[in-house]
């Protein structure tokens, strides 16, 4: 019976946990990029960058979570990657300029066959391009954490 107690109090203390730990890298990702958040839940947030470029974040449990960012062009510049990595680097520790390097290979393979990815061991950068019939030619890339740290 004190097991059924107990259950509801440890799952507010595990949410509360998580939506701690998805503050803390919402805070990261707006020191490292000056991005501005716009929604942020426990386990979600989203960002504007710049007319052009959002980002999103989502909060994994205990430690896996994923940055993402979209672009609305075929040909993202180079603050995209800049500020992409930057936001990967803040929710992974992996250097930005590794992020980056790979965030330009992927998008570049992407641009000829529509999605790539790139494995850095413990993460994945991923890339897609696409055309949506709302907003035209669109570039995505995401670092999404992995548990296979090797």
């Amino acid at each position: 019976m004190r097991a059924l107690l107990l259950l509801p109090i440890l799952c507010l203390a595990a949410g509360s946990a998580r939506a701690d730990e998805c503050q803390t890298l919402v805070s990261k990702i707006i020191a490292e990029t000056g991005a501005k958040a716009d929604l942020q839940r426990s386990d979600y947030a989203t960002f504007t960058v710049s007319p052009d470029m959002t980002m999103s974040l989502a909060c994994g449990a205990p430690a896996l979570s994923s940055v993402g960012a979209q672009y609305k062009g075929e040909t993202p510049p180079d603050e995209y990657y800049t500020t992409f990595a930057k936001a990967g680097q803040a929710v992974t520790g992996i250097d930005a300029k590794v992020i980056v390097d790979a965030a330009h290979k992927a998008q570049a393979t992407a641009s000829r066959k529509r999605h790539s990815n790139i494995d850095l061991g413990g993460a994945l950068v991923t890339c897609s391009s696409m055309v949506s019939p709302d907003k035209g030619p669109l570039t995505l890339c995401a670092v999404i954490e992995h548990s296979d740290k090797s």
